[in-house]
């Protein structure tokens, strides 16, 4: 084994071993994990939410055993994966022993450590975006159609994952027009490659084309509920904070790509990150769509920094760059993650709130910061529902409808019965309703918000209704969650419940 093979491992092996000390075990799974888990059981070539691809680690997760350990493990393999990429890039551009150890470090104790904690399809994102980068980068090196197809293959992959790539050929593209590479673009290898990732991402394209551009509805729903209030000086102050302790790299590989003649065939990159960023400004795009940008940049700006300090005491430079990463990692340690109990931090609640983590999107503090509070009882609501399903007679024919994916969610994952299947008129669950049997029953899950304490609407359609449980928690998100059961339905509820379905399917 090579010296600098046995680095990488180490820096791999240091990348799980910090991922799983990062989630303190007081905390649950986040909501939108379970929505991707509950996929593995409905698998299709897309979904309101995300493209399929995640539901296939999903399955293969629950084939696994469904544990939390296999579901941290995919995120962290992400980023651990990230990491090789960007080493194997920096050894493509002929980077040193330093450069490699700079780009490794550079990843490592950046955003990504946030990223890789939560199974969403972020961290693959990212490593499709490094990837094709780097895929990029050995075809201008060897002009072999095999990086093509590798790159188009990249591209599916990653669009199969989350649409977000898709920014990346957006800023592309006029990037590489701007420069001597535009020749690709007439070459007939690469309209070979076009046609294969097409082809791959065909599958998916077709889904939507069926289910009428339900992506289409996402985004619009999501620019009229979220993006419009993303403040774009916001953005690039984010911009600026994911990457902090590498931020000195990620700018001189940024401008190294125009001064510095060995990067001379690179020189779209440097054009490339303005035009994706500026898309995403005008966009009003969340800030974490552009963490996938910065990986490459970080291994132009290793190379070009160990070689410009490489003699004297210049070298001493560089070991504090390697060093500022690291540094800048340990007073994030603790506020950063959620590694401290609910306890701790209520505890030590001035610290958070002073340096504004406790202030939720409703603009007020909170005990804990939101997305900490996004991890808890869910456990608990699990254990409720199924002390209420103990007491049905007939839990087969018993519906089990929730306010939202997350409690549907929580449910299906950290039930006990084998028979609980949660749904929901949220999100994907909408398609997920299957009503093969007549319902008798219903156990009904509402969210704190939820005014219709009495049932009003629910009463002239059963014979019995009442409040089962609570469960409160006052840590979590959904502080407060009621269970109601409704008993001896007066009305074909299968009949209501399509009704409502082809309701709230507005996006057809």
């Amino acid at each position: 084994m090579t010296k600098q093979t046995a680095l990488l491992l180490g820096f791999i092996l240091l990348k799980f071993v910090l991922q799983y000390s990062l989630i303190s075990p007081d905390y649950d799974l986040q909501r939108d994990e379970f929505l991707h888990l509950d996929q593995a059981h409905h698998l299709a070539w897309g979904y309101l939410s995300v493209p399929p691809l995640t539901s296939w680690i999903s399955l293969l997760i629950y084939g696994l055993g469904n544990s939390v350990f296999w579901v941290k493990f995919f995120p962290a393999l992400f980023g651990a994966l990230t990491i090789v990429v960007v080493w194997k890039t920096i050894k493509e551009l002929k980077g040193s022993l330093l450069a490699l150890i700079l780009g490794a470090t550079s990843i490592l104790f950046s955003c990504l450590l946030r990223l890789n904690t939560l199974f969403q399809p972020n961290s693959l994102d990212v490593l499709c975006w490094t990837t094709f980068y780097f895929i990029l980068i050995k075809y201008i090196n060897t002009e072999k159609i095999k990086w093509l197809l590798i790159g188009a293959f990249v591209f599916a992959y990653g669009f199969l994952n989350k649409y977000n790539i898709v920014f990346l050929l957006i800023g592309l593209v006029p990037a590489v027009l701007l420069t001597q590479q535009r020749k690709i673009f007439i070459e007939p290898k690469f309209h070979v490659a076009f046609v294969f990732g097409l082809l791959l991402i065909a599958p998916n394209v077709l889904w939507q084309l069926d289910n009428d551009f339900p992506v289409i509805h996402h985004l619009k729903e999501l620019a009229d509920t979220q993006l419009v209030h993303v403040d774009r000086v916001g953005f690039l102050k984010s911009q600026l904070l994911f990457f902090i302790g590498s931020i000195l790299v990620i700018v001189s590989g940024w401008i190294a790509l125009m001064i510095y003649k060995p990067f001379e065939n690179y020189k779209f990159f440097f054009w490339s990150l303005i035009f994706t960023l500026f898309v995403f400004i005008y966009l009003r795009a969340k800030d974490y769509y552009a963490i996938g940008l910065y990986p490459i940049y970080i291994a132009f700006g290793s190379v070009f920094l160990a070689e410009k300090l490489k003699e004297g005491k210049k070298r001493y430079l560089l070991l504090i760059l390697i060093g500022i990463p690291i540094l800048s990692f340990i007073p994030l340690y603790k506020v950063a993650f959620p590694n401290q109990s609910p306890k701790y931090i209520v505890a030590h609640s001035k610290f958070y709130e002073d340096l504004g983590l406790l202030r939720w999107e409703d603009g007020k503090n909170h005990a804990l910061p939101q997305d900490f509070a996004d991890m808890l009882g869910w456990k608990e609501l699990a254990i409720k529902v199924d002390s209420v399903c103990a007491t049905m007679p007939d839990l087969e024919h018993t519906l089990i409808l929730c306010d939202n994916y997350g409690q549907a969610g929580a449910i299906n994952y950290y039930s006990r019965n084998k028979k609980v299947n949660a749904n929901s008129f949220n999100a994907d669950y909408i398609d997920w309703i299957v009503l093969d049997k007549k319902i008798k029953d219903v156990i009904l899950v509402k969210e704190e918000g939820d005014r219709d304490k009495e049932r009003k609407i629910e009463k002239p359609f059963f014979d019995t209704i009442y409040l089962a449980s609570k469960r409160i928690n006052v840590y979590a998100l959904e502080r407060e969650i009621s269970i109601y059961v409704l008993k001896g339905a007066k009305i074909d509820i299968n009949k209501r419940i399509k009704a409502e379905i082809e309701k709230k399917k507005n996006y057809k």
